[in-house]
């Protein structure tokens, strides 16, 4: 329930968080009450990329910058066509945007869409809350008659918690499209989408990809239909132990040698694909900061991250799979969880990070040329059988 109010800057706002902690502030974008589960982003800009990121649905998202909406918000920048997050928090608020680029405030983009927002708070202290106790379920409730903190936390433990859930047909398109390439085309990829940001088909039409984007439910047959050099798998929110259909179309297109090509929850579906399990992180990796090891390279990045759950896969050997061997090609430095996945036997890989660079870093961007290369030899090797 919300309503667009502005001004909302001097309304009373509350968050409330399941294990009971409760910070008072000042409602910020649209006044009413939100729920869903708070975790942290350690970015200092590119909060609207963040906002209209689809892996945020259903996620109250905390900036631990201090100062947010300086730039204020552009028709340039937005990752798909609405903001995705339950709810934002931020400390400190631009009074006024400063940017060529600037079309609104942040504060007017968030209560035009109706996304509740809470102000004026420690985010610092919040955050290290959630680093300690780990992402839990909040409330962000605002206006000029606020429950008592006993019904808003009964509230907040009524709402449902991230494990578990089945997102990704929630954000995916619902009919297909085609980004088509820039310049002369060299190949046709189908996008799975679960999630996908727009920037990640411009990356690969910027490389002569024709890019078919298929909804979440895409069947195997989809998929050939249009008849791919590659098959895509994005990024895209919920608990991987649920995307049973998504794993099942992967496998088909495995045991077709297609090359292939998966990031964020498209690492993820590899992960279960191959027979590894997933799990549930404490607090998750959010923000444009966070440093990964390439192990085939020995290459250090900073890489743009958005995931709350990870691929259990050994880091210390190749293993045995039903598509051949496999080993982890990519490793967090802060905590060791695996980033990314190769087949060594057939053409497929992925990463759990968003190399589209939207917004930044940039270290990444090799690896749609490393996908483009795939498409490359299984077509020369096609032409010589």
């Amino acid at each position: 329930m919300t309503t667009s109010t502005r001004g909302a800057s001097k309304v009373p706002a509350v968050l409330v968080l399941e294990d009971g902690r409760i910070f008072r502030g000042r409602a910020y974008g649209a006044v009413g009450v939100t729920f869903g589960e708070a975790v942290f982003s350690t970015g200092m800009t590119g909060y609207q990329e963040t906002l209209t990121d689809p892996s945020y649905h259903r996620q109250v998202v905390v900036m631990t910058a201090p100062h947010v909406g300086n730039t204020g918000v552009n028709d340039e920048d937005p990752e798909s066509k609405r903001i995705w997050v339950a709810g934002y928090v931020v400390r400190d608020p631009a009074r006024v945007p400063s940017n060529w680029r600037s079309r609104r405030s942040l504060d007017e983009e968030l209560a035009q869409q109706g996304v509740v927002g809470i102000s004026g708070i420690d985010t610092r202290a919040l955050t290290r809350h959630l680093r300690e106790r780990g992402a839990m379920r909040v409330g962000i409730f605002s206006g000029s008659a606020l429950p008592d903190e006993g019904t808003m936390l009964t509230e907040v433990r009524q709402a449902p918690e991230m494990k578990g859930a089945d997102l990704s047909a929630e954000v995916a398109t619902k009919e297909a499209y085609v980004v088509p390439a820039v310049g002369e085309k060299k190949f046709t990829v189908a996008a799975v989408d679960l999630g996908i940001k727009g920037m990640t088909p411009h990356r690969m039409a910027e490389r002569g990809i024709e890019v078919h984007v298929l909804p979440a439910t895409a069947t195997v047959e989809d998929i050939y239909a249009v008849n791919p050099d590659g098959v895509f798998f994005s990024n895209g929110p919920g608990d991987p132990a649920t995307a049973d259909h998504p794993v099942s179309v992967m496998q088909a297109v495995l045991e077709r040698r297609t090359p292939l090509f998966g990031i964020c929850f498209g690492n993820q579906i590899l992960g279960r694909a191959l027979g590894f399990g997933t799990y549930k992180l404490k607090y998750g990796h959010r923000g444009i900061n966070q440093p990964v090891q390439d192990r085939t390279t020995g290459k250090v990045e900073v890489t743009a991250h958005n995931h709350g759950f990870a691929v259990d896969a050994p880091l210390d050997k190749v293993s045995d799979t039903p598509y051949g061997r496999a080993e982890v090609s990519h490793v967090c430095l802060n905590d060791n969880v695996v980033e990314g996945l190769q087949l060594l036997d057939q053409p497929a890989f992925s990463v759990q990070y968003h190399p589209e660079a939207a917004a930044g870093p940039h270290d990444a961007a090799y690896l749609f040329d490393r996908f483009t290369s795939l498409m490359s030899t299984a077509s020369m090797e096609g032409q010589r059988a």
